[in-house]
């Protein structure tokens, strides 16, 4: 018998080092150790009150058919009443696409920008599957280095210099997953400019965008659609709103690309969750926002906690964080490298980060993410037991 192949996009696939750290950190709770989760960027906060009410009232036993697949008309009217309210920005809603996630949303981007043997330019350090997409539709990954001078961020001659005649998009991520960090306004603009004059498409990750600290004069960080009304914007249920696990998010796609984009939506979806969106219409009530806006100020106390506390115990942030929930400090002053610190510090004391090998080459050595999204009394005891394993070493 003929063994069958398995697809190479599957055999090259890399792990996802943060899952991996996840899973082990479930295995020691099993065993019946306590540890610090501060790997994975999950709020602890869950959904807003109205939204767990809202779920409930859509499983009272009616009938859940599909939505059409660019999602429910109701979610995709209220996604664009956030983008007038908190931005200025009008949007006709068929602009606005509904993903099983953003991770959906991302796939779907990338399906819709790149062909094979297209380049990506993105930023070094990134999101992981960002990266794992691009290579599963053929494409090739320019990674471009970042430092601290550039808040580990693409500008516009960090970007060129990754240019060539085969690249077909940027992808950007502001705030970044995974150091914090937010692109300033006008670089930004000059980035998706400079991109959008030599004709490549310009997606841009706003899954942290409302967890990012306003503007001096109290206004909301603004969205990349204010510098770019064509850009290609991924966002989300999961961070802002507490959704992981309810698997919500959205597209805003450029005229071109709407009707595309609900084809290819259809054909690998069918559409996200009925009752998921149902429930979502409720993040957008004053009551929902009010307390999603109460959560970002508790984020931003918990993110004090934490840069004071890496502080003490000797570890660095070369960039400090102004948006998400993550911080991403130097290890190399340890000795260890990134994957050994992580290991050792899961192990002996029983606290759980994300290396940077995860992230890309460029600090996958050195830096190492933890994420404040964990409560603070978790937060606490994990920088204890970090300090103690440090001082240790």
């Amino acid at each position: 018998m003929t063994t069958p192949t398995i697809a190479q996009r599957a055999l090259s696939a890399r792990p996802f080092h943060a899952m991996s750290i996840g899973a082990r950190a479930r295995e020691l709770e099993a065993e019946g150790i306590g540890v610090a989760k501060l790997s994975l960027g999950e709020p602890s906060f869950g959904a807003p009150p109205g939204v767990h009410e809202a779920m409930r009232e859509a499983m009272d036993g009616r009938p859940l058919p599909y939505t059409p697949a660019a999602g429910l008309p109701a979610l995709r009217e209220a996604v664009a009443g956030l983008y007038r309210e908190r931005h200025g920005v009008d949007l006709d809603p068929r602009r606005i696409l509904i993903t099983a996630g953003a991770s959906a949303g991302l796939l779907l981007a990338t399906a819709l920008t790149t062909d094979p043997g297209d380049e990506v330019v993105m930023a070094d350090p990134c999101y992981p599957c960002n990266r794992e997409l691009v290579d599963a539709f053929g494409g090739r990954v320019a990674l471009a280095p970042t430092t601290p001078a550039t808040r580990y961020q693409l500008d516009r001659a960090v970007m060129e210099a990754a240019w060539s005649g085969r690249t077909a998009a940027v992808q950007l991520a502001t705030p970044s997953n995974p150091t914090g960090t937010t692109i300033a306004f006008d670089e930004l603009e000059a980035v998706c400019g400079s991109a959008r004059e030599r004709g490549a498409w310009r997606i841009v990750d706003e899954i942290y965008l409302s967890l990012a600290d306003p503007a001096p004069d109290g206004s909301s960080a603004r969205t990349a659609l204010e510098a770019d009304p064509d850009a290609v914007i991924v966002s989300s249920f999961s961070k802002y709103f507490g959704m992981t696990g309810w698997r919500l998010g959205w597209l805003v796609l450029p005229e071109a690309l709407v009707g595309p984009a609900d084809d290819l939506a259809v054909n690998f979806f069918l559409c996200a969750s009925t009752p998921t969106q149902l429930a979502a219409v409720s993040c957008f009530t004053p009551s929902s926002l009010a307390a999603c806006e109460d959560r970002r100020l508790e984020l931003l106390a918990r993110r004090g906690i934490v840069l004071d506390g890496l502080e003490r115990i000797g570890l660095p942030v070369p960039v400090r964080p102004d948006g998400a929930f993550y911080a991403y400090f130097d290890v190399s002053g340890t000795g260890l490298d990134a994957w050994t610190f992580c290991e050792r510090a899961l192990e002996e004391s029983h606290v759980a980060l994300t290396p940077g090998i995860d992230f890309g080459p460029a600090t996958g050595d050195t830096h190492v993410r933890l994420s404040y999204a964990a409560g603070r009394d978790e937060l606490a005891e994990g920088l204890e037991r970090l300090g103690g394993f440090v001082a240790g070493l």
